[in-house]
This record gives C-alpha cells, structure tokens and sequence, in this order.
C-alpha cells in the first residue's frame, strides 16, 4: 500500500477497540457473578457444556473483520503502472562521421538504426515520438506524431553528415515539443516530454559547449523547459574512421553527455554493442512509455472482511450456538 484516500475513516478503529474492551469488562463482570456462587458442584451440573478453549473465537473473528472493513472503508491505494497516452519523446540521433565505425558491426550508425526502428516498434502507442538528426546542423525529420511507420521510414534515411552540433539538436528538438505542447490537449498543463539523445562523440560545433547554441546551454535550456534528457553514449574506445586515406580514432564520448543528463536530472546509459544499445531502448521503453498513478487496492480487504465477518457468525452457530455477543 502507498496509503489511503480517506485516511479518516481510520478513526473508526477507536470504536472497535472500545468493543473489545467493553466485551473484556462484561467477561469479568459475568465471571464475578459466577464466583457468587457457593456450590461449584451445583453450578457445573446446571450449566450449559461449551468449549473454553475456542468459546472466544467468534470475538476475535467478529474484531478483526471489523478491523479489516475499517481499513477497506479508508480506501487504501497502491501503486499503479499504466500506459501513457499523454506525452512527447524526441528521439535525437548524431549522424556526424564518426558514427561510420565499424568497431559496432555492421557500423555505429547501421545499429543505431535497427535499435532505433524497435524502440519505435515497442514504444507506448499513444506517445508522440518525433525525431531529429544532427551533424554540422540539425535536421526535423519527423515532428511528434503516433504514426509509428512514418517515424521507421526516416529512421532508414538517416545519412552521415560532418561535424557535430549536440547543442542544435537539443535546441531543435525542444522546438518540436514546444510546439506540440502548445496544441495538444487532453490534460492540465504542457504533456511530459523526454529527449533521449544518442551520441558517440564530443561536440564540434561550437567548441565550447558553454557558447550560446552549445551542448549545455541546450541542457540548460531543457531544464528550464521542464524536459528531462536521457542521453546514450554510443560506441567503444577504439572505434576508427577512413577519412582522406587516414585513419582517424573516434573513441566514445562519455563525458558531455553525462554533463547533459546531470544538468536535465536525466539518465545516462552506455551501450558498446547492437545488444547493449536494444538493452538501453528497452530500458528506456519502461521508464518513458509508463506511469505511475495511486490506484485503489480496497477490493482485497473488502474480501477478506466479508471472509472473516462471515467466519465469525459461522464460529458463533457452532462453538457458541449463536451471534457472536
């Protein structure tokens, strides 16, 4: 339980407890009268035979069912998950040179797209998933839609391009989810949104992630906003590329996007393969695509009152030959 509705009706506990001393006072009250007399003997021999052992079960019964009926009354609640149908993710994919390593077969930008198209597959129907992609600039492929083919239909034309401006796709994609806000309904306030930005490398454009259109300014931006940023840092230490018949590392960059999520109070995952990446979506999946509501759990205790409340007048008939008293 995750607490009650109407925590008041608790109160009610008081009055069977004064039950149960009251039925204790008239117990010690009939055993005085008892002692009155003189003849034991006499007394055994007029009285009606019952169990001693059990002749207080269908008290006990009687109390706890009341107990449990007082709680169900207070409605107590637990924690519910369900589907949201109510909220904005923007998937955010770098396409800059580095992401043609092969060192996560087929290439970063080849598994990036696979993980991509089952995330949409597995993704809460009702959720809005837009995408953008990025390199020197960033680029609104799709805007926030359910159309769940159209969004796996750009994912299949994302294209290498130079350079990297993390910072132009934050800020692109915070557009979208403005912009989306602004004209759906349904709800008190801007839907939820999340950002799930996957990277392999450290900003290009600008240098300075400080500058006004840079990395953490974005993250800054999306604070401001209210939008979370979950970031993938995609790749391995030793990925390389061909560029003009050289050969140039791209080892992944961990620590700007780990920037980006501490500044959002969002998650950062890493994936080193296709295996680990479909891992991360999936995880993603769980947080973003459900949430979390107090649902009603009265059904169980109004159940289990009506059991004992009927177990007791059952023990009454049978060890006591009447109601409960």
């Amino acid at each position: 339980m995750s607490g009650f509705a109407h925590a008041w009706f608790l109160l009610y506990l008081l009055v069977v407890l004064a039950m149960v001393g009251l039925y204790i006072v008239v117990l010690l009250r009939r055993r005085r009268r008892v002692m009155r007399f003189a003849n034991m003997e006499l007394l055994q021999s007029v009285a009606p035979k019952r169990s001693k052992r059990w002749r207080h079960v269908p008290a006990i019964l009687l109390a706890a069912a009341l107990v449990v009926l007082t709680t169900a009354m207070a409605a107590p609640t637990h924690d519910v998950r369900i589907p949201r149908n109510r909220a904005v993710v923007m998937l955010v994919i770098d396409v800059s040179e580095s992401m043609v390593s092969t060192d996560v077969p087929p290439s970063r930008i080849e598994a990036a797209k696979e993980a991509g198209k089952q995330f949409t597959d597995e993704l809460t129907p009702g959720i809005n998933l837009g995408l953008v992609e990025f390199a020197g600039t960033a680029t609104m492929l799709v805007s926030p839609t359910t159309d769940r083919a159209t969004m796996k239909a750009a994912i299949d034309t994302l294209q290498p391009g130079e350079r990297t401006a993390t910072g132009e796709g934050i800020f692109t994609a915070l557009q979208a989810i403005a912009t989306m806000g602004a004209v759906m309904g349904g709800g008190d306030g801007p839907p939820p949104a999340r950002i799930v930005l996957e990277s392999d490398g450290a900003e290009t454009i600008p240098t300075n992630p400080e500058a006004p259109r840079g990395a953490f300014t974005a993250a800054r931006a999306a604070k401001e906003q209210g939008v979370k940023i979950s970031t993938i840092s995609f790749g391995t230490p030793y990925g390389t590329v061909d560029l003009n018949g050289q050969t140039l590392p791209v080892p992944v960059d961990d620590q700007t996007l780990q920037r980006i999520t501490e500044l959002t109070n969002g998650e950062a995952f890493h994936a080193g393969s296709l295996e680990e990446l479909k891992s991360v979506y999936a995880a993603l999946q769980q947080q973003i695509g459900f949430e979390t509501i107090r649902g009603d759990a009265s059904d169980g205790w109004i159940r289990l009152g009506a059991l004992a409340l009927a177990a007791a007048v059952l023990a009454g008939v049978l060890i006591n030959r009447g109601i409960p008293n």
